[in-house]
């Protein structure tokens, strides 16, 4: 077998994204839009790729829907597991994975769906292709990105430039899924009615710096820089203030803006 060129960023991407619980709350609406979006039907057997702390896994549950929850991170899934406890849900199977190399067989799910996670994997053309696989035809696959022309994407590219470059291979920048044009070319021929739409995700926050404290908490992406300038004070000041001169640009009343894309397609 084949190693894996990207087995140290994933073992990165683990550590940086466990502390993601908190933040992962101001998701939920989301989900809810990402469930109606795809037209989640009881009995229908799903996937949530990418399931972080369940927030998407439990609200198909609650649709009706067979859910399978799958993430890289074990410390993201043991949340999950509570959250379905607390619900009251007992028949959500978790499991630990990667998208790039999903432990499924072909054809094995109605609805594959992924909320602002798999655009992680660095390889978007393996991460689609295994969702695709394991997605029975006629079913569906819907996903929830960040446009990089709107707020989380200017703070991915943002933190990108304040990081050190990544060794090749590089990993694709997860900004790019949120580009319709991009994510035609990446699902290709493999579907059809592709369908986009618009909506707004928003976080309560008392002001930018605010907002950022809790980013530098739980936002995978963010964690990973303040450890890279933890020797580089000066930098890191910096940084923060590009940030919160970023997120002011989406801050108003108490409150901030995300918007982000919607897309779904049917399997051919």
């Amino acid at each position: 077998m084949t190693a894996d060129p990207f087995e140290s960023f994933k073992v990165a991407q683990r550590e940086n994204w466990k502390s993601f619980a908190p933040l992962a709350m101001t998701t939920t609406p989301s989900a809810a839009k990402l469930v109606a979006f795809a037209g989640v039907r009881p009995g229908q057997n799903l996937l949530d790729a990418g399931c972080g702390t369940g927030v998407v896994a439990i609200t198909a549950r609650r649709a009706g829907a067979r859910v399978t929850g799958l993430d890289l991170t074990p410390e993201l899934l043991a949340v999950a597991k509570e959250n379905a406890a607390t619900a009251e849900l007992d028949d959500i199977t978790w499991k630990q994975g990667d998208v790039e190399d999903l432990p499924f067989r072909d054809g094995e799910f109605d609805v594959v769906l992924s909320q602002f996670a798999h655009i992680f994997a660095p390889r978007p053309e393996v991460a689609i292709g295994q969702m695709l696989r394991v997605l029975k035809p006629g079913g569906r696959i819907a996903f929830n990105t960040w446009p990089p022309e709107l707020m989380i994407g200017r703070m991915f590219a943002l933190t990108a430039s304040y990081l050190p470059s990544p060794p090749d291979p590089k990993p694709a920048p997860p900004h790019q899924w949120g580009d319709p044009n991009i994510v035609l070319k990446r699902l290709g021929n493999a579907v059809r009615d592709v369908a986009f739409d618009r909506s707004m995700q928003i976080t309560q926050a008392l002001s930018p710096q605010h907002y950022r404290r809790m980013i530098e908490q739980s936002g995978g992406p963010v964690v990973r820089l303040l450890q890279s300038l933890k020797e580089d004070p000066a930098r890191l000041a910096q940084f923060r203030r590009e940030y919160d001169a970023l997120v002011g640009q989406y801050f108003d009343g108490n409150v901030v803006r995300q918007d982000f894309l919607m897309t779904r397609a049917t399997k051919v």
